[in-house]
């Protein structure tokens, strides 16, 4: 029997969901959720899927289905995944998990309480350098770990906020967007917190180089603090870049030895130094969502899908869970809450 999607949100990467799952042989989209009713005229848009207004009126509906993607703007993510458990489905939430701790432990809460599955988007994982770096970690090649710097250094500007010259978006609002931390950089975020840990001692400078006209919050900070399991941390990000993605990087000091995964999306290793280590052939790390005049992260939702598959049909445990979605909101919240102090 087929796992029935629906995908609330028919944006960039809503398209993409539902895609893959309706092109996966055990999986169905069974509808779409979107405002805006011209959807149904995109070319990925799977023709004759239902079409509801709202997640209100899917759930009216009745319409018999497993699981529901949320790929909706940020501040949205965490009401419509209660909305969806309530409604007895599993979700699958695209990042960030919501746009606080409270919110997310809420969604935490009801998923527990009606036994239903939280997966969080988190793709990187799959590529091939950050897999890599956890494994180099967790094996004890590189020893005590001494330093460990995050670079996220990108483009947004009024091509990503302002698209088409329409007069207003979600994008760029504290409300629904919630800050690049959350938008642009929280994938990097998470694999900074799945590799090294929790993070302590936070000292925080944001500030709004070029985007007063485009955001309701900083393009640019650097944040300085120690991980829970030792060493110091800094975390640079921006979205100041002009015209086009530079660097999305980790790199590490460490007492056997140094590394750096680098590349416009951490899909490179460009450095690698470590005593008595010889560096494996890795497999080629896809290439990153293409939105036209701009890029995210590598496309690797093909696997999200797939583990939501085997998860549901009892042969896997979930790549990234709701808990793990909880700390990487809870970590920025309190990278952005160091800069109010």
């Amino acid at each position: 029997m087929k796992i029935n999607f629906v995908i609330s949100g028919f944006g960039h990467i809503g398209r993409r969901h539902a895609t893959i799952a309706n092109g996966h042989p055990e999986t169905k989209v069974v509808a779409i959720i979107d405002i805006n009713e011209d959807v149904v005229n995109h070319e990925l848009y799977p023709k004759g899927t239902p079409h509801f207004k709202s997640l209100e009126d899917f759930i009216k509906a009745d319409v018999k289905a497993d699981v529901l993607t949320v790929a909706t703007p940020n501040g949205l993510h965490s009401s419509q995944a209660i909305q969806a458990i309530e409604a007895g489905m599993h979700v699958v939430i695209e990042k960030p998990m919501g746009l606080s701790r409270s919110e997310t432990e809420k969604v935490i809460f009801k998923g527990l309480h009606h036994g239903k599955h939280v997966f969080v988007v988190k793709q990187n994982r799959y590529s091939p350098p950050s897999q890599w770096l956890k494994e180099v970690v967790d094996n004890g090649n590189l020893g005590r770990i001494f330093m460990v710097q995050i670079n996220c250094y990108w483009n947004r500007d009024d091509r990503y906020y302002k698209p088409l010259n329409l007069p207003k978006v979600w994008k760029g609002s504290n409300a629904l967007d919630g800050g690049t931390l959350y938008t642009q950089f929280s994938h990097f975020i998470d694999i900074m917190y799945w590799v090294f840990g929790d993070i302590k001692n936070i000292q925080t400078k944001v500030t709004d180089f070029n985007h007063d006209k485009l955001t309701e919050f900083e393009d640019s900070g650097s944040s300085h603090f120690e991980f829970e399991n030792g060493g110091l941390g800094i975390l640079n990000f921006s979205t100041s870049v002009w015209d086009t993605n530079m660097e999305s990087s980790i790199t590490v000091i460490a007492e056997n030895g140094s590394l750096k995964v680098g590349g416009q999306y951490m899909n490179e290793i460009e450095y690698c130094h470590i005593k008595d280590y010889e560096m494996p052939k890795l497999k080629p790390t896809n290439p990153p969502n293409d939105y036209g005049p701009f890029k995210g992260s590598a496309a690797n939702h093909h696997y999200v899908i797939e583990n939501v598959v085997n998860v549901l049909n009892g042969n896997a445990t979930i790549t990234a869970n709701a808990l793990e979605g909880m700390k990487v909101v809870d970590i920025i919240e309190r990278i952005y809450d160091a800069a109010k102090e």
